[in-house]
């Protein structure tokens, strides 16, 4: 009795307690959806793809350093020899603005002639590091200017929005890895920078360029694993961000297929289409099998050209009605078989060779009607 009486409690004060309404669009707006190919193809032609940029500049960085440590040594001789050239000229050659102007050329020839490598290989690694990424892709959306770009409320949601988290933490990250590489170098040749101001110009510049290239490249090579997570991390990104809502699934689809009603309209004009032409070729027909109201099946058969009957036209019903009429409007043979016009016409298929299994019973019925042309 006493939960009884509790329950009915309840649901006297049922009425009492505040109803909420919920919009249940709010969940279809929910971009809970995989991105179509369409939504992806626009994104591309936009130029919204997915791309890391501390990989392009890890790559960059490692390709660099990479380079001049192979390059280096040529490198020093050419420029011992240059400036050896450079040390030999004439004072009274270069006090002279045509001596100047005959030495300045061979100068930038030669310093041409040194960077050259470096230059195409930083070119060379930051397409690489691109095309890699994205592919060839030719944009100049994101060149255009947009107005919202410079509502600033729409700017503090940038300046704190978890992309923007992500990049500080990412910058956290590189500055400390390149503070441990830098400590963990100094501790190794600690020995050596310590007797740098005892040592010869050349040979303390030669230590301090070891010591450069070698930081470099150590800081290129843990950079790029960085890169590489990143490239993963952009890649979730961009699929988040081109999520689509149940909605917009629905409405893409129905631009790519077409409105429901338009496509039924389309498929009638079609059958009708198909009617007609299929009505068209009853009088080439040599004979109709019919059911006979039901069904009717107009066969041509060519003996040379042919290796069986060809089924120009079959009907049901008020088709078939129209095929007879058309027959006996030419003067074509109609013919009573009620099992054959039945399975010609769901065992066959118009502008196609009637089957093996009903070769005997149609060449029955041809060679019945040739005979009665024959008489006549």
């Amino acid at each position: 009795m006493g939960d009884k009486h509790k329950s009915t409690l309840l649901l006297k004060n049922h009425s009492r307690i505040p109803r909420r309404t919920i919009n249940c669009q709010l969940f279809a707006q929910e971009k809970t959806e995989q991105a179509t190919p369409r939504r992806r193809r626009e994104a591309r032609r936009k130029g919204q793809v997915y791309k890391s940029q501390e990989f392009s500049s890890a790559l960059l960085l490692l390709a660099t350093f990479g380079i001049l440590y192979v390059s280096l040594p040529h490198m020093k001789s050419e420029f011992e020899k240059l400036f050896t050239w450079v040390f030999s000229l004439n004072p009274r050659q270069l006090s002279t603005p045509a001596g100047l102007t005959g030495i300045y050329p061979q100068i930038i020839l030669s310093f041409g002639k040194l960077l050259f490598p470096l230059l195409v290989t930083v070119m060379a690694s930051g397409l690489i590091s691109n095309i890699s990424q994205t592919g060839f892709i030719l944009s100049g959306e994101p060149l255009r200017f947009k107005p919202e770009r410079l509502n600033p409320v729409e700017g503090f949601k940038r300046i704190f929005s978890r992309r923007a988290l992500v990049q500080l933490l990412k910058s956290l990250a590189k500055l400390i890895i390149v503070l441990v590489i830098t400590r963990l170098l100094i501790n190794q040749y600690l020995d050596q920078i310590t007797l740098l101001s005892l040592m010869e110009m050349k040979e303390g510049v030669g230590i301090i360029g070891y010591l450069a290239m070698r930081l470099g490249i150590s800081c290129g090579a843990v950079l790029l694993l960085l890169g590489v997570m990143d490239i993963y991390y952009q890649r979730w990104e961009h699929e988040r961000s081109l999520r689509m809502s149940k909605q917009e699934v629905k409405e893409e689809m129905k631009r790519m297929e077409g409105d429901p009603q338009i496509r039924a309209r389309i498929r009638e004009r079609q059958r009708q289409m198909a009617v007609l032409r299929m009505m068209e070729d009853v009088p080439k027909a040599d004979l109709v099998i019919t059911n006979p109201t039901q069904y009717a099946v107009a066969l041509k058969y060519e003996a040379p050209k042919m290796l069986a009957p060809l089924v120009l036209a079959k009907g049901k019903g008020y088709m078939a009605q129209r095929i007879k009429d058309t027959a006996k409007a030419h003067e074509i043979a109609i013919v009573e078989n009620r099992p054959l016009a039945q399975g010609l016409y769901w065992g066959t298929e118009i502008g196609e060779e009637i089957p093996v299994e009903f070769y005997q019973a149609v060449a029955e019925v041809l060679a019945f009607i040739y005979q009665l042309r024959n008489r006549y």
